[in-house]
């Protein structure tokens, strides 16, 4: 399979009484999709699947699969975790589970940090037992693992695993030489999203943006600018989203995310579950103004 483009890594909206507003959801991800995103993904980190119960992740991912399959849209779903027999388990299964999954988001093995030798080990046993594809979800700050490009690379040979969502805080020299050396068919995701502009201008495939949620179109556009070489539009427009997305993340995802979607109408409320707090009035106004701005 070959991924490229946005793909809107949904927020899990809640409702007045704490409970996830499922119909909210529906209708958020119905409009990424009709706004032109390739695709969603389900139990990203930006939808908060540490603080959701078994039941309400299921729910959230029918939800999606659902939205998916009406209107086209690739599915992708968070998966996997730093036990390595029960991420296999809960891979094998996944297809079964989800029958629309056109891939899983799995992060290499958190807090464990089995160094890169065993991260590839991981990875070829996940990739093994796997019933979908695996994108790799390369954030090092929160797993506490870097890997070099050469690892990554290795990682791009393993049968089964079609990319990885790079999100290292920047755009550093292993990214450069990771997009340099990719196999044919790998797809090089950025999970930056004040970076992603950058990225795909170095040949990135696509990217995973939290802020598309608040200007779907314009990150489409942005994608397909660079695609067929309208360097002159891609320029400007990656300047205006990549202020976009700095606003967005000026509190810890997704709370500025889900104030704006909420100041618009679109969510309910824009409650965060704890540890998470919600965003300040300033930051929620300082992303909606520029989202409101691309309008223009």
């Amino acid at each position: 399979m070959e991924l490229k483009g946005i793909y809107v890594p949904l927020v899990t909206p809640f409702a007045e009484d704490g409970s996830v507003a499922l119909d909210a959801l529906e209708k958020l991800a119905g409009s990424v999709l009709d706004d032109g995103a390739a695709g969603l993904v389900a139990l990203g980190t930006t939808g908060e699947p540490a603080t959701l119960s078994a039941d309400e992740r299921r729910a959230v991912v029918e939800v999606c699969a659902a939205v998916c399959a009406e209107r086209g849209g690739r599915l992708l779903v968070g998966a996997g975790g730093p036990d390595t027999r029960a991420a296999a388990e809960e891979l094998a299964g996944l297809r079964a589970r989800v029958p629309g999954a056109a891939a899983a988001l799995v992060t290499a093995p958190s807090f464990v940090r089995p160094g890169e030798a065993g991260t590839v080990a991981h990875f070829r046993a996940l990739a093994g037992a796997s019933s979908v594809p695996l994108v790799v979800y390369h954030i090092p700050y929160r797993t506490g693992q870097q890997l070099s490009a050469a690892t990554l690379l290795e990682l791009a040979a393993v049968p089964g695993v079609v990319g990885v969502k790079y999100a290292t805080g920047g755009l550093d020299e292993t990214a450069v030489q990771l997009l340099a050396g990719r196999p044919e068919g790998f797809a090089v995701l950025s999970g930056e999203d004040v970076f992603l502009p950058a990225m795909l201008a170095l040949g990135g495939a696509g990217g995973i943006p939290a802020s598309a949620h608040l200007a779907t179109a314009r990150f489409v556009e942005l994608a397909a600018a660079w695609e067929r070489g309208d360097v002159p539009r891609a320029r400007a427009l990656g300047h205006r989203l990549a202020a976009l997305a700095a606003a967005a993340f000026a509190a810890p995802n997704p709370a500025v995310v889900k104030g704006v979607l909420h100041a618009q109408g679109r969510i309910p409320t824009p409650d965060v579950r704890l540890p998470l707090l919600p965003a300040g009035p300033a930051e929620v106004a300082r992303a909606l103004e520029l989202a409101t701005g691309l309008d223009h």
